[in-house]
Parts: C-alpha cells; structure tokens; sequence
C-alpha cells in the first residue's frame, strides 16, 4: 500500500508559467484526507520556495535536491547536508575557467555577480508575487573573494550555461568529492519566465540527491521504498523515480 507520494514541483506540479492548477491542489488534498504523507521535492532551497509550501498542504519537503528535509505541519529540520567552503571555492574555480555563470544559496541569500539565469528566474518570481519572503538577493562583485572573506553556508552550488554543461559536470565530479546533477531547460523545458533556454548543474555535498533524501525521510517515518509513489519530469528527478516502487514521469 503507497503511504507517501513525492512529487517534484517546476514541470510537475507547477507549469512553466508558475501556476499551479486546482486539481493539483485537490489531489493533495485527497491524499491527505487519505492520511498518506505528500512531499515536496525540489531543487529549490526552502527559502525561496516557502511561499509555494505555504499554498501546498504538503506533510515534508524536500529542498536543494535533497540537503536539506522539513517537516512543513512543524517547520522542524530533519536533516541538513552542506558544502565545504574548499568544495565551494574549488567548483568556482572551474566555472571561471570555463568562463560559466556560477552563483550560490545559503539559507538566507542568493549570491551572484549578476543576475542571469536561474538566479534571475527566482529573483522574478519573488519580485512578481510580492510576497513576504525571508530570501535576500546579494550582487557581489567578486564571488569567490565573498566566500572566502565571509562565513558563508553553502546549500548548494549552481553553474549555468546557454550551452552543454557536460565537460563541466565531469570536470568537477572528477576533481571534487561532490554531487553534480545537471537540470536542461531547452525545448519543451525552456525557461518561460525569464524567456531563456539554458541548462545547469546543481552541485551539492557528496550523495546529496532526491532519492538519498527520500530514503532518510522514509527511515524518519519508518516507510519503505516500496511504500512510495514518486512523480517528476527532469533529470534529477530519475533515480527517486527508479527506485521508488510506482511513479509517473510528467514529461
């Protein structure tokens, strides 16, 4: 019997234009009156989506692609997984090389040198719904020199490009101990928001994904992956829809 249903949000839930439809919402609500747990996963740290989670009658979320998990009925953090300060500056080093756009989350702030890709998508989104929100947005000038010079608390890493981000993934997963997970928004993925195609690498601490999340989470509540019904619609969505024992891919 399926006692907990974890679905990605952007492309599944929420559509390209960021609107979410009613018979989503009533679907979770079923679920709930069904007393089975519906988790948010995401790429997306939990400041910048917490807006969103407060519309959606969700039990867990899961956030960053998995380092971070929490009880949203409570706002009790799980778990928590962060990047070192050396992995930090080591995968900065990279981007520049290869002349990529790079920015970072902590728990309270975006930090760029210029907003462009998927740091302008969130930085629109919030702006466009006025909305409360606990997120900062800083432009620095040198970001790597704003590591280095502060004590800053990496969520996750973010390298983006209108153009293939493979030799980068590679690169990094070849020199640093980390978790790269590529996200593409071309075609049918594109960026409607900010109007862009482009794709980005996700780099996280080491074993941080969505599955890995969904294991802690189902040891928390003591339900087996064979227990889960998982949905979602991009890369780093596969190995949670793999492994769980039903899901849906909403490509």
């Amino acid at each position: 019997m399926i006692k907990l249903v974890a679905s990605d949000l952007d492309g599944t839930i929420i559509d390209k234009n960021n609107y979410i439809y009613e018979n989503n919402f009533k679907a979770i609500e079923d679920l709930n009156n069904k007393k089975m747990n519906f988790v948010i996963c995401t790429g997306k740290t939990y400041p910048i989506i917490k807006q969103t989670c407060s519309r959606i009658n969700a039990s867990f979320g899961i956030f960053g692609n998995g380092n971070q998990i929490i009880d949203l009925k409570t706002g009790k953090e799980i778990y928590k997984n962060l990047l070192k300060k050396s992995e930090v500056v080591d995968a900065i080093d990279i981007a520049k090389e290869h002349d990529l756009h790079v920015h970072i989350y902590t728990d309270k702030d975006v930090i760029t040198e210029e907003l462009l890709y998927l740091d302008l998508r969130n930085y629109k989104l919030q702006t466009s719904t006025k909305a409360e929100s606990s997120m900062k947005f800083q432009i620095v000038d040198d970001i790597k020199k704003y590591v280095l010079n502060h004590d800053v608390q990496v969520c996750k890493l973010v390298i983006s490009s209108n153009t293939s981000t493979a030799e980068v993934k590679e690169e990094i997963l070849n020199k640093l101990d980390v978790s790269a997970i590529s996200i593409r928004k071309f075609g049918n993925f594109k960026d409607y928001i900010i109007n862009k195609e482009y794709e980005y690498i996700d780099v996280t601490p080491k074993n941080v994904n969505k599955n890995t999340a969904l294991k802690i989470l189902g040891e928390y509540l003591h339900i087996n992956s064979d227990e889960m019904l998982t949905i979602g619609d991009n890369l780093n969505d596969f190995d949670m829809i793999r492994n769980a024992r039903s899901w849906c891919c909403s490509c």
